[in-house]
């Protein structure tokens, strides 16, 4: 059931996708997300000789433990049961079907898996590692910088436009998860960079082209893919001597983090992050946990 081998198409699975996109309006990444497991979905049900909408739930039991075999997650296994369960949940309503097999399918226990994030020293070293007097080394400087400030996902990041900030107030506007917008504090040590950039930086980088992205790719008008933002963010980290694993989303974790750790609001954690809710934020309590701690220890006559 490996997703990279030759695809497996179904008109069922394609209507739900198509339905996906156009009236629950998911974003690009989402639906790729959802595309890969319902295919796995197709792979398995052609394996079985069936169709997908006449598979039991005795086969959709079998089709979960098959991914736990491959060594997939729990997590992983949890999030396409989802997929599985809300594209028989659409059969049913379409009267594809008329009893729904997946409703009580579950997915396996997932463990509690605590957010990775970078030591202040390491955020350092990262910060540290492009080389500011190349353009291009200039540009990811400043984009490590918003990133470390504003806990911006990576997709969020390669779209931001020059209109979407307002560096006298400090702040800036960006479209999350949903086509929801939100505005996010800027610092001022990320403010200072954004301004040098724009005003020098940038036009070097543009050579004389016209771009609407805050963040060209050096080669034209068109912005920094997210992979190409990966891919040097994974180079800076090796640069920088971090031998953990660093994503986009770790540097995420470290915003979140580092203030939680030095006493910022759960909720305004929450509303910077663009979460629709507290509970997927509480994910950052182990900091929480840990202060309290310290100030027990700190504090309690018999500690």
């Amino acid at each position: 059931m490996d997703g990279d081998q030759t695809p497996v198409s179904h008109a069922r699975i394609d209507a739900y996708l198509d339905h996906l996109r156009v009236v629950r309006r998911l974003q690009p990444l989402t639906l790729e997300s959802y595309s890969r497991d319902l295919r796995q979905l197709a792979r398995f049900s052609a394996g079985a000789a069936k169709s997908p909408e006449t598979l039991t739930l005795q086969d959709l039991e079998a089709f979960v433990r098959g991914l736990m075999g491959e060594g997939y997650s729990p997590r992983s296994v949890a999030r396409m049961v989802a997929g599985v369960r809300g594209f028989y949940k659409h059969l049913l309503v379409s009267r594809v079907i008329g009893a729904n097999p997946a409703e009580d399918l579950r997915p396996p226990r997932a463990w509690r898996e605590l957010p990775k994030y970078l030591s202040l020293d390491d955020v350092e070293a990262l910060l540290a590692a492009p080389d500011t007097a190349t353009p291009r080394g200039a540009r990811d400087r400043v984009m490590l910088d918003v990133l470390y400030a504003t806990g911006l996902r990576v997709t969020e990041l390669v779209s931001l436009k020059p209109t979407d900030l307002n560096l006298e107030v400090g702040f800036l506007t960006c479209l999350g998860k949903g086509d929801k917008q939100r505005i996010v504090p800027v610092g001022d040590v990320a403010v200072a960079s954004l301004r040098r950039y724009l005003r020098s930086e940038r036009p070097l980088l543009l050579k004389g082209h016209a771009s609407p992205w805050l963040f060209p790719n050096g080669r034209g008008s068109a912005p920094l893919t997210r992979v190409g933002f990966w891919k040097a963010l994974k180079a800076y980290a090796l640069q920088a001597g971090i031998t953990r694993d660093v994503s986009p989303h770790v540097l995420r974790h470290s915003f979140a983090t580092h203030l939680l750790d030095r006493g910022a609001d759960l909720r305004a954690i929450q509303m910077m992050l663009g979460h629709a809710a507290l509970s997927t934020t509480q994910i950052y309590t182990h900091v929480l946990e840990a202060r309290l701690k310290r100030l027990y220890d700190s504090h309690h006559p018999r500690a």
